[in-house]
């Protein structure tokens, strides 16, 4: 090929794959669907027994002595959107937990954080991971449904002071979720 012809055919080569990826990145291909989003909201989780409760065993920790291993419980705690109590009700976070180390009390989580107020009513995520209190603790998002279709990203919690320690757990959650389009 003659010199003076390769300058312009590779210039335009250039071109057409600048014009491609500019092209696949606004339609959120290699993106995540347009970047990360953040939420950000807090766990209230009720101990009591009862109406007002928001937890419930279903098979006690299979060995004595403070260990939770073998433990299984279910949740339908409150997402708020502070630490208060009265905080305004963002959602629900409904799901299985058990205890499931010999050593050192973690449990298992698999949450569904279903939002009902908000720009994310009628959505939801899917956390799965493994919780320790008294550390921040990262969980991976494995799906969602609505505005959250196809989730994947990651959580940030950590246990924060609650207005009544001995009935109530309050967690900050951060997560930091990307979607995927579907065509």
């Amino acid at each position: 090929m003659a010199p003076s012809l390769l300058a312009p055919r590779l210039a335009v080569s250039v071109l057409l794959v600048l014009a491609a990826a500019s092209a696949a990145a606004a339609d959120g291909i290699g993106s995540g669907g347009g970047g990360m989003m953040h939420l950000h909201f807090f766990f209230h989780e009720v101990f009591t027994a009862g109406p007002n409760g928001t937890t419930a065993t279903v098979a006690a920790p299979a060995r004595s002595g403070g260990s939770f291993f073998g433990f299984v419980g279910v949740v339908d705690d409150m997402l708020r959107e502070g630490a208060d109590p009265a905080s305004r009700l963002v959602g629900r976070a409904q799901g299985v937990t058990a205890g499931t180390s010999l050593a050192d009390g973690a449990i298992t989580t698999m949450l569904n954080l279903v939002f009902t107020e908000g720009p994310y009513a009628g959505s939801t995520l899917q956390v799965f991971g493994r919780a320790l209190l008294g550390t921040v603790m990262e969980r991976p998002v494995v799906g969602g449904t609505g505005k959250f279709r196809m989730a994947r990203g990651y959580t940030l919690s950590r246990r924060v002071n609650s207005s009544d320690p001995d009935n109530l757990l309050v967690i900050e959650y951060d997560a930091y979720v990307t979607t995927s389009p579907i065509n």
